[in-house]
């Protein structure tokens, strides 16, 4: 998952009007971890036989350390329990952040709102439906520019109404994941299946236009994330809403305070629980992703903040950059994994099958090499990344051509 398609990074720190048009490093920082770590999770479906189907099939073959505690087995686990849905829901609270910045910056202008808004969210939703089809079965841009529209509405709203649609938003999500996993506990154990033969083959041997042509067919089926987690997006969009009103991003004593808690309680509450849903088996995947995950990505904003109030991290302005160009960072990476991995390009995933993880996480650390060392080289020249500019370009207010 905006004036660009993913949050934009400038805020109002409470304390300090001064700020209002300052760029807050935080958020390009969170951002660009976020990318990045979307893609711990997505590099290990480029890689599997099957790839976008094995998703819905049961087809991935999440590591189990406990029957196989060999080295390789217990790094994949560790790399994937970091990972899973914790950087997409990072991800989807930093657009909740952006789009009350915008929410905010049209307020200061004395714009109406949700104004031009809808435009936004209706070229969102057409760059999503681009990389499905052409890229990446599991896009999240679609559902972002969904739940956009909505949060956009309740921003305009009284507080009062955004805390009702808040909590029951999480209500309706809390209730569906547990109906669903007491349904998986109470079904028998048929142990874990075999990727489609044909899937397989569409990927491994398959042409782009197969690829295409099957993901149109299915489009429904590969859809269905979206869908099923749409109160967690409503929820996540909202929570951004009320962490940057709250504070939790300024450069302030106030805002430091706050990730601090942030860390503590997402990470001391959520790793744990995290680490028991995991070693619960698959009937606790969706509670460990679903639920759990947003808690740690809560606690994911406040260490990375806390790290960058004490410390100089050598790695951030590059976080930064990445965060800086993340629609741009989002769609390369995943067509970079396609080129490496599905037999329209290099073919890897099924030249390199059976061989372990390491070379899948290989894969992620070089992509992610890429991205950084290109948004980096690309900003030097340019004040927006290549698809932020046409974004940019196709959403600028039309100058007036004459007068009456």
């Amino acid at each position: 998952m905006a004036h660009n398609a993913l949050p934009d990074a400038r805020a109002v720190a409470p304390e300090s009007p001064a700020t209002a048009t300052s760029r807050i490093p935080l958020l390009d920082v969170l951002r660009g971890a976020a990318i990045l770590g979307t893609l711990m999770t997505n590099v290990w479906i480029f890689a599997s036989p099957g790839s976008e189907w094995a998703v819905l099939q049961g087809g991935l073959n999440l590591p189990d350390p406990l029957a196989d505690p060999r080295p390789a087995t217990l790094v994949e686990a560790v790399f994937r329990f970091l990972a899973d849905g914790k950087f997409l829901s990072l991800l989807t609270i930093l657009f909740g952040v952006g789009l009350a910045i915008q929410y905010d910056s049209a307020k200061r202008r004395g714009e109406p709102w949700p104004g031009r808004y809808p435009r936004r969210a209706a070229f969102l939703f057409l760059e999503g439906t681009l990389h499905f089809v052409l890229i990446f079965a599991w896009d999240v841009l679609m559902g972002y520019a969904v739940t956009a529209l909505l949060v956009a509405w309740l921003l305009a709203r009284s507080e009062r109404v955004r805390r009702v649609a808040l909590w029951s938003a999480a209500g309706l999500h809390l209730t569906l994941i547990g109906l669903v996993t007491l349904g998986s506990l109470a079904e028998p154990d048929t142990g874990r299946t075999a990727p489609d033969p044909d899937a397989v083959a569409l990927y491994a041997h398959g042409s782009w236009g197969d690829q295409i042509r099957f993901r149109l067919d299915n489009a429904l089926a590969l859809r269905i994330e979206p869908l099923f987690s749409f109160g967690l997006l409503v929820f996540l969009f909202l929570l951004g809403v009320r962490l940057h009103r709250a504070g939790a991003f300024a450069p302030t004593a106030a805002g430091r305070r706050i990730r601090a808690r942030m860390a503590a309680w997402g990470l001391g509450l959520g790793l744990p629980l995290g680490v028991a849903a995991s070693l619960g088996g698959d009937d606790f995947f969706l509670l460990g992703r679903y639920v759990i995950a947003p808690l740690v990505a809560v606690g994911y904003i406040g260490l990375i903040g806390l790290a960058l109030d004490r410390f100089r991290l050598p790695g951030a302005r590059s976080l930064g950059a990445v965060g800086r160009t993340a629609l741009s960072a989002y769609v390369g990476q995943n067509l970079l994994c396609l080129l490496l991995c599905y037999g329209v390009g290099l073919g890897l995933a099924d030249r390199l099958a059976g061989t372990g993880p390491w070379w899948v996480m290989g894969l992620w650390a070089s992509v992610s090499l890429v991205l950084i060392v290109s948004a980096r080289l690309w900003l030097r020249r340019f004040a927006r990344g290549p698809l932020e500019s046409v974004q940019h370009l196709a959403l600028r207010p039309r100058a007036a051509t004459g007068r009456r």
